[in-house]
């Protein structure tokens, strides 16, 4: 049997994707039909709604979504320059969203809460960066710096550079952060020996290592945690 096309403008009004939020609000929206709202049309023979549900059958998740660049967007049948700055745009705004409300988390009192504020920028990599979470006496964090970029399978740490930038944030103690982009949360020898060799110089210089974190898109691994630190 044939299935006829029927664009959107011909749906019953509560159906229509635009018109179902504002009656029945955003909630009641799934993902294909939000993605549409975006994407704001489809082709001569296929919806925004159906445009969409390709794209997230293909993709898999809103995560793997947020991971294709504009050009990888394209690549979709409908799918131009224009929708996919837009779809890119709403994703980032998203991530940042989740960053900003995780950083309103000041004190560190659990491995886990620096995981809920690292994975939103490091979590989803595909290359590997390592950041210092520089904290005062009450455990809040004074700031977190960016200390090196590497590619898929590692980065360059310099220690003195860690304990100058604690020292110029006066911070009494240091929490180490990094990404691996293979989803293993297994510590290389490398992981190993950088931690030990700061932890050392930690205690040298009284600025205290309290813990390094490897992270990854939905998990993490904390030095302290496993007793290894």
């Amino acid at each position: 049997m044939d299935i006829t096309y029927l664009p959107i403008s011909n749906w019953s009004e509560e159906d229509r994707p635009r018109e179902k939020l504002m009656l029945k609000g955003k909630e009641a929206l799934s993902n294909a039909e939000l993605l549409a709202i975006l994407i704001g049309s489809g082709s001569r023979n296929e919806s925004a709604v159906d445009l969409s549900r390709r794209i997230l059958a293909s993709v898999g998740t809103l995560n793997s979504l947020a991971k294709l660049s504009i050009a990888q967007l394209m690549k979709f049948k409908g799918i131009g320059e224009a929708k996919a700055i837009t779809i890119v745009a709403a994703l980032e705004l998203c991530r940042r969203r989740k960053e900003e409300v995780v950083s309103i988390l000041e004190k560190v009192t659990s491995s886990k809460m620096v995981f809920q504020m690292m994975q939103p920028i490091i979590g989803e990599l595909s290359h590997e960066e390592f950041w210092v979470l520089f904290l005062n006496n009450s455990n809040k964090i004074i700031s977190k710096v960016q200390l090196s970029k590497g590619g898929i399978t590692g980065t360059i740490v310099d220690t003195r550079m860690v304990f100058k930038l604690a020292f110029e944030n006066r911070a009494t103690g240091l929490i180490l952060c990094h990404n691996h982009p293979s989803g293993s949360l297994i510590p290389s020898e490398a992981d190993k020996q950088i931690t030990k060799k700061l932890k050392l110089a930690g205690d040298v210089l009284d600025v205290k290592v309290l813990d390094h974190l490897i992270i990854t898109e939905t998990k993490y691994y904390s030095f302290v945690d496993e007793g290894i630190l």
